[in-house]
Protein backbone atom coordinates (compact mmCIF):
# COMPACT_ATOMS: atom_id res chain seq x y z
CA UNK A 1 0.00 0.00 0.00
CA UNK A 2 1.29 3.44 -0.84
CA UNK A 3 0.39 6.92 0.31
CA UNK A 4 -0.15 9.37 -2.53
CA UNK A 5 -1.40 12.90 -2.83
CA UNK A 6 -4.80 11.70 -3.97
CA UNK A 7 -7.16 11.17 -1.10
CA UNK A 8 -10.02 12.45 0.97
CA UNK A 9 -11.71 11.32 4.14
CA UNK A 10 -15.28 10.94 2.89
CA UNK A 11 -16.85 7.76 4.17
CA UNK A 12 -13.78 6.59 6.08
CA UNK A 13 -13.61 6.08 9.82
CA UNK A 14 -10.84 7.51 11.96
CA UNK A 15 -9.40 4.03 12.27
CA UNK A 16 -9.23 3.67 8.49
CA UNK A 17 -7.64 7.09 8.04
CA UNK A 18 -4.83 6.29 10.48
CA UNK A 19 -4.36 2.67 9.40
CA UNK A 20 -0.81 1.86 8.23
CA UNK A 21 -1.39 -1.78 7.33
CA UNK A 22 0.81 -2.97 4.48
CA UNK A 23 3.27 -0.11 4.82
CA UNK A 24 6.89 0.03 5.90
CA UNK A 25 8.04 2.84 8.17
CA UNK A 26 11.68 3.77 8.79
CA UNK A 27 12.63 5.80 11.86
CA UNK A 28 16.16 7.10 12.33
CA UNK A 29 17.10 7.58 15.95
CA UNK A 30 14.38 5.00 16.51
CA UNK A 31 15.82 3.15 19.47
CA UNK A 32 14.90 5.58 22.24
CA UNK A 33 12.86 8.64 23.20
CA UNK A 34 10.42 10.00 20.66
CA UNK A 35 11.86 7.76 17.95
CA UNK A 36 11.02 4.62 19.90
CA UNK A 37 7.50 5.86 20.60
CA UNK A 38 6.95 6.52 16.88
CA UNK A 39 8.23 3.05 15.99
CA UNK A 40 5.83 1.42 18.42
CA UNK A 41 2.90 3.59 17.30
CA UNK A 42 3.47 2.79 13.63
CA UNK A 43 3.64 -0.93 14.40
CA UNK A 44 0.43 -0.77 16.42
CA UNK A 45 -1.18 0.94 13.42
CA UNK A 46 -0.21 -2.02 11.24
CA UNK A 47 3.12 -1.01 9.70
CA UNK A 48 6.27 -3.08 9.51
CA UNK A 49 9.08 -0.98 10.95
CA UNK A 50 12.79 -0.30 10.59
CA UNK A 51 14.69 0.99 13.61
CA UNK A 52 17.91 2.76 12.66
CA UNK A 53 20.53 4.27 14.95
CA UNK A 54 24.23 4.11 15.72
CA UNK A 55 23.87 1.41 18.40
CA UNK A 56 22.62 -1.85 16.93
CA UNK A 57 21.94 -3.51 20.30
CA UNK A 58 19.47 -0.78 21.21
CA UNK A 59 17.77 -1.10 17.83
CA UNK A 60 17.49 -4.87 18.26
CA UNK A 61 15.86 -4.42 21.66
CA UNK A 62 13.14 -2.21 20.18
CA UNK A 63 12.71 -4.60 17.24
CA UNK A 64 12.15 -7.47 19.69
CA UNK A 65 9.60 -5.35 21.56
CA UNK A 66 7.75 -4.63 18.32
CA UNK A 67 7.62 -8.29 17.35
CA UNK A 68 6.47 -9.49 20.77
CA UNK A 69 3.82 -6.81 21.35
CA UNK A 70 2.41 -6.23 17.86
CA UNK A 71 3.40 -9.17 15.69
CA UNK A 72 4.70 -6.81 12.99
CA UNK A 73 7.98 -7.33 11.19
CA UNK A 74 10.81 -5.22 12.57
CA UNK A 75 14.30 -4.69 11.19
CA UNK A 76 17.17 -3.22 13.22
CA UNK A 77 19.85 -1.39 11.22
CA UNK A 78 23.04 0.21 12.48
CA UNK A 79 23.28 3.61 10.80
CA UNK A 80 25.10 6.86 11.52
CA UNK A 81 23.04 9.36 9.53
CA UNK A 82 25.86 11.90 9.63
CA UNK A 83 27.64 9.83 6.98
CA UNK A 84 26.26 10.25 3.46
CA UNK A 85 26.92 6.66 2.37
CA UNK A 86 25.24 5.16 5.43
CA UNK A 87 21.96 6.81 4.44
CA UNK A 88 22.31 5.21 1.01
CA UNK A 89 23.09 1.85 2.61
CA UNK A 90 20.08 2.15 4.93
CA UNK A 91 17.80 2.72 1.96
CA UNK A 92 19.22 -0.24 0.09
CA UNK A 93 18.86 -2.49 3.14
CA UNK A 94 15.21 -1.50 3.59
CA UNK A 95 14.32 -2.14 -0.04
CA UNK A 96 16.28 -5.41 -0.11
CA UNK A 97 14.41 -6.60 2.98
CA UNK A 98 10.88 -5.35 2.27
CA UNK A 99 10.81 -4.27 -1.38
CA UNK A 100 9.07 -1.00 -0.55
CA UNK A 101 8.89 1.86 1.95
CA UNK A 102 6.09 4.35 2.51
CA UNK A 103 7.17 6.31 5.58
CA UNK A 104 10.52 7.83 6.53
CA UNK A 105 11.01 9.73 9.79
CA UNK A 106 14.21 11.76 10.01
CA UNK A 107 14.36 11.82 13.79
CA UNK A 108 18.03 11.26 14.66
CA UNK A 109 19.64 14.32 16.20
CA UNK A 110 22.06 15.63 18.76
CA UNK A 111 22.89 18.90 20.52
CA UNK A 112 26.14 18.67 22.50
CA UNK A 113 26.81 21.04 25.35
CA UNK A 114 29.60 23.60 25.05
CA UNK A 115 30.94 26.34 27.35
CA UNK A 116 30.52 29.28 24.94
CA UNK A 117 30.00 30.05 21.28
CA UNK A 118 33.63 31.09 20.96
CA UNK A 119 34.68 27.67 22.22
CA UNK A 120 32.61 25.67 19.75
CA UNK A 121 35.15 23.58 17.85
CA UNK A 122 35.02 22.93 14.13
CA UNK A 123 34.56 19.21 14.76
CA UNK A 124 31.61 19.80 17.11
CA UNK A 125 29.99 22.22 14.66
CA UNK A 126 30.45 19.77 11.78
CA UNK A 127 29.03 16.89 13.84
CA UNK A 128 25.89 18.85 14.70
CA UNK A 129 25.30 19.86 11.08
CA UNK A 130 26.03 16.37 9.77
CA UNK A 131 23.59 14.56 12.04
CA UNK A 132 20.84 17.17 12.20
CA UNK A 133 20.84 18.44 8.60
CA UNK A 134 23.10 16.57 6.19
CA UNK A 135 21.70 13.18 7.19
CA UNK A 136 18.03 14.13 6.77
CA UNK A 137 18.86 15.79 3.44
CA UNK A 138 20.45 12.65 2.02
CA UNK A 139 17.90 10.25 3.51
CA UNK A 140 15.06 12.33 2.09
CA UNK A 141 16.74 12.32 -1.32
CA UNK A 142 17.31 8.58 -1.58
CA UNK A 143 14.09 7.41 0.06
CA UNK A 144 12.03 10.15 -1.60
CA UNK A 145 13.23 9.15 -5.06
CA UNK A 146 12.28 5.52 -4.47
CA UNK A 147 8.91 6.51 -3.01
CA UNK A 148 8.18 8.78 -5.95
CA UNK A 149 9.01 6.04 -8.43
CA UNK A 150 6.74 3.63 -6.54
CA UNK A 151 3.80 6.04 -6.52
CA UNK A 152 3.82 7.71 -3.13
CA UNK A 153 4.93 8.00 0.47
CA UNK A 154 5.39 10.31 3.42
CA UNK A 155 8.60 11.85 4.76
CA UNK A 156 8.47 13.30 8.26
CA UNK A 157 11.27 15.53 9.47
CA UNK A 158 11.78 16.37 13.14
CA UNK A 159 13.07 19.85 13.94
CA UNK A 160 12.90 21.84 17.19
CA UNK A 161 11.64 25.15 18.53
CA UNK A 162 15.34 26.05 18.45
CA UNK A 163 14.78 26.53 14.72
CA UNK A 164 12.69 29.63 15.41
CA UNK A 165 13.90 30.68 18.88
CA UNK A 166 17.53 29.54 19.27
CA UNK A 167 19.47 30.22 22.43
CA UNK A 168 23.26 30.64 22.69
CA UNK A 169 23.35 27.12 24.14
CA UNK A 170 22.07 25.55 20.92
CA UNK A 171 23.14 27.83 18.10
CA UNK A 172 24.53 25.27 15.65
CA UNK A 173 21.64 22.94 16.50
CA UNK A 174 19.10 25.70 15.91
CA UNK A 175 20.74 26.58 12.58
CA UNK A 176 20.57 22.95 11.49
CA UNK A 177 16.92 22.67 12.51
CA UNK A 178 16.07 25.88 10.65
CA UNK A 179 17.65 24.15 7.68
CA UNK A 180 15.27 21.24 8.26
CA UNK A 181 12.36 23.63 7.75
CA UNK A 182 13.92 24.76 4.47
CA UNK A 183 14.49 21.25 3.11
CA UNK A 184 11.00 20.21 4.20
CA UNK A 185 9.54 22.73 1.76
CA UNK A 186 12.11 21.98 -0.94
CA UNK A 187 11.55 18.22 -0.89
CA UNK A 188 7.80 18.71 -0.71
CA UNK A 189 8.08 20.45 -4.08
CA UNK A 190 10.72 18.12 -5.51
CA UNK A 191 8.70 14.93 -5.00
CA UNK A 192 5.21 16.38 -5.43
CA UNK A 193 2.55 15.34 -6.09
CA UNK A 194 3.28 11.75 -5.07
CA UNK A 195 5.31 12.12 -1.86
CA UNK A 196 4.25 14.33 1.03
CA UNK A 197 7.00 15.93 3.12
CA UNK A 198 6.20 17.52 6.47
CA UNK A 199 7.91 18.46 9.71
CA UNK A 200 7.21 18.06 13.41
CA UNK A 201 8.66 20.88 15.55
CA UNK A 202 8.88 19.69 19.18
CA UNK A 203 9.46 21.88 22.17
CA UNK A 204 11.21 20.65 25.32
CA UNK A 205 10.54 16.93 25.70
CA UNK A 206 11.53 14.92 28.76
CA UNK A 207 13.60 12.31 26.92
CA UNK A 208 17.24 11.26 27.39
CA UNK A 209 18.40 14.75 26.47
CA UNK A 210 16.64 16.20 29.52
CA UNK A 211 18.84 14.15 31.87
CA UNK A 212 21.46 16.88 31.52
CA UNK A 213 19.01 19.63 32.51
CA UNK A 214 18.68 21.34 35.86
CA UNK A 215 15.11 20.15 36.36
CA UNK A 216 14.33 22.52 39.23
CA UNK A 217 15.31 25.47 37.03
CA UNK A 218 13.42 23.98 34.07
CA UNK A 219 10.23 23.46 36.05
CA UNK A 220 10.36 27.00 37.36
CA UNK A 221 10.89 28.35 33.85
CA UNK A 222 8.11 26.13 32.48
CA UNK A 223 5.62 27.74 34.84
CA UNK A 224 6.29 31.13 33.25
CA UNK A 225 7.33 30.38 29.68
CA UNK A 226 5.38 27.29 28.57
CA UNK A 227 1.64 27.63 28.18
CA UNK A 228 1.03 24.08 29.40
CA UNK A 229 3.57 24.64 32.21
CA UNK A 230 5.55 21.41 31.69
CA UNK A 231 7.81 19.48 29.37
CA UNK A 232 6.43 16.97 26.89
CA UNK A 233 6.49 13.21 27.39
CA UNK A 234 8.00 11.10 24.60
CA UNK A 235 4.71 9.43 23.67
CA UNK A 236 3.08 12.83 23.08
CA UNK A 237 4.73 12.93 19.64
CA UNK A 238 2.63 9.99 18.48
CA UNK A 239 -0.47 11.90 17.36
CA UNK A 240 1.50 14.18 15.06
CA UNK A 241 3.58 11.30 13.68
CA UNK A 242 0.54 9.15 12.89
CA UNK A 243 -1.18 12.12 11.27
CA UNK A 244 1.68 12.81 8.89
CA UNK A 245 2.38 9.13 8.19
CA UNK A 246 -1.19 8.23 7.30
CA UNK A 247 -3.96 9.22 4.91
CA UNK A 248 -5.34 11.49 7.62
CA UNK A 249 -2.94 14.12 6.22
CA UNK A 250 -3.54 13.35 2.55
CA UNK A 251 -3.77 17.08 1.62
CA UNK A 252 -0.90 18.26 3.80
CA UNK A 253 2.65 18.77 2.55
CA UNK A 254 5.42 21.27 3.20
CA UNK A 255 3.99 21.97 6.66
CA UNK A 256 5.62 22.44 10.06
CA UNK A 257 3.55 21.39 13.07
CA UNK A 258 4.53 22.69 16.51
CA UNK A 259 4.06 20.29 19.42
CA UNK A 260 5.68 22.38 22.09
CA UNK A 261 3.15 22.94 24.86
CA UNK A 262 3.05 26.60 23.85
CA UNK A 263 6.82 27.11 24.18
CA UNK A 264 7.16 29.11 20.96
CA UNK A 265 3.98 31.14 21.32
CA UNK A 266 5.93 34.21 22.34
CA UNK A 267 7.97 34.15 19.10
CA UNK A 268 5.08 33.55 16.70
Amino acid sequence: MTSTSAGGSAGRSAGELFDLSGRVAVVTGGSRGMGREMVLAFARAGADVVIASRKLDNCEAVADEVRSTTGQRALAVECHVGYWDQNDALCERVYDEFGHCEVLVNNAGLSPLYPSLYEVSESLFDKVIEVNLKGPFRASAVFGKRMFEAGGGSIINVSSVAAVAPSPNETAYGAAKAGIHAITQSFAREYAPRVRVNCIMPGPFLTDISKAWDMDAFNERAENEIALARGGEADEVVGAALYFASEASSYTTGSVLKIDGGTAWQTG
